[in-house]
């Protein structure tokens, strides 16, 4: 495959180009040419009034439901998606059936990747199904393909087993992933307590049950000198002890969602279900307040918490609706719609750089003779967000029929490329 890019402005930081508008030609996967005027009779030529280049979007925590729950997502809905939204390399849960536990588990997974428009990658379960009770055999997963180690949408309660696991990892250098959540304090609760749960009648869940998990974990990482990425975080209380924990150099990192800088409680109102999300939805200055710990830096990365769920598991009442939302194809426009103060460098930060520090990928440098994985965006163009947007076999998202500033035109991730309507 033979592409030539056409006056681009390549917004990459580590890139010698950086900050120049550029012809960019791609050739079986790397890049071959970077210059102005370029020509080539056996390339596709591609072009795009104001589009930029950036190093492909990296999300750190996303749910597949493959094996097992394909009714939801596959692997190849779930890669088609994430290319739609800008990403070239997803990270996805061990929430599966049966979970990614084993090595057998997880080079189902890697198998996968050979034809897939983005690069799928497992967490390797850091307790046998997830259960919080055994460590799994996280070293197996680690030789075989796990990039890092998480039990994903099942928070670890015990300080033991988790402390435990900290040591484990330490030896071959690998990143625990942890959606901070005490799961005994309100364990009915179904949105963030405050006065709009009392309005609406429904179940609170105060965010201490978050920060308790974050200040524990903390002291836990700093005993076993291992590093911890918090995920999904919604409160500053939380943003708070990670900052002091950055200051005092531990291996701290985390990340937030794309929803909880969009919305705050005050969107359910009208009990919308695709809202009904874990850790949920909080007040609007709490909002605020995170939007500004992305903005200082505090915040490291995006994740998006792709959460695929089938039609009858979010249209019924409010109380039995599943937890979750998908992301991935709305997550670029959602944060700068919500924070359009970022500059071109800290989106690249959040989406691709940080990410691919903290889990030792790849850089994805655009510069001549790298391999090529790059996301391609139009940073001005608004559109409505609606269903036809949407690759991922699930649509429980709340963001259709919302107008959103900026567009992802597309991706090329080695030999394999997708561009989205319109190009």
């Amino acid at each position: 495959m033979k592409v030539l890019l056409r006056q681009v402005l390549i917004n990459d930081p580590l890139s010698p180009f950086a900050g120049s508008v550029q012809d960019i030609i791609v050739d079986n996967g790397k890049i071959s040419q970077i210059g102005n005027e370029l020509a080539d009779s056996h390339a596709k030529e591609y072009s795009h009034a104001g589009w930029q280049a950036m190093p492909g979007f990296v999300d750190s925590f996303a749910h597949f439901n493959d094996p097992g729950m394909e009714y939801r997502e596959t692997i190849e809905t779930g890669a088609a998606a994430a290319a739609a939204g800008g990403f070239t390399t997803v990270m996805v849960v061990p929430n599966t059936k049966p979970v990614i536990d084993t090595k057998s588990a997880v080079e189902y997974i890697v198998a996968k990747n050979t034809q897939l428009p983005a690069r799928v990658l497992p967490l390797g379960a850091v307790t046998r199904q997830t259960d919080g009770k055994e460590l799994a055999e996280m070293y197996d997963m680690f030789a075989n393909g796990a990039i890092a180690f998480s039990d994903g949408i099942q928070p670890i309660q015990s300080a033991g087993l988790l402390v435990k696991a900290l040591q484990y990892i330490k030896a071959i250098d690998a990143v625990l992933i942890q959606v901070p959540d005490d799961t005994s304090i309100a364990p009915h609760g179904l949105i963030n307590e405050g006065i709009v749960s009392t309005r609406l009648g429904l179940p609170g869940k105060p965010m201490m049950g978050e920060e308790l998990i974050v200040a524990r974990d903390i002291k836990l990482a700093r005993y076993a000198d291992s590093k911890i990425h918090f995920t999904g975080v919604s409160s500053p209380k939380s943003i708070e002890y990670i900052r002091r924990a950055k200051d005092g150099g531990l291996n701290v990192t985390c990340s937030v969602t794309p929803y909880h800088l969009f919305f705050n409680d005050e969107d359910l109102l009208q009990y919308d279900t695709n809202l009904k999300v874990n850790p949920p939805l909080r007040r609007k200055e709490d909002m605020l307040l995170l939007r500004k710990a992305v903005l200082d830096g505090t915040v490291d990365c995006i994740a998006t918490h792709h959460l695929p769920h089938n039609y009858d598991a979010k249209v019924l009442e409010f109380e039995y609706a599943k937890f979750g939302m998908i992301g991935l194809e709305s997550a670029y426009a959602a944060v700068k719609t919500a924070i359009p103060e970022l500059s071109d460098k800290q989106l690249t930060n959040l989406f691709s750089r940080n990410a691919r520090t903290i889990f030792k990928l790849p850089a994805a440098k655009i510069a001549l003779g790298q391999d090529i994985e790059l996301t391609l965006v139009d940073p001005q163009a608004s559109a409505v967000f609606s269903a036809a947007d949407i690759r991922s076999k699930s649509r429980n998202s709340a963001f259709i029929g919302r107008e959103l500033k900026g567009k992802i035109i597309g991706t090329l991730c080695g030999n394999r490329m997708q561009m989205n309507a319109g190009l």
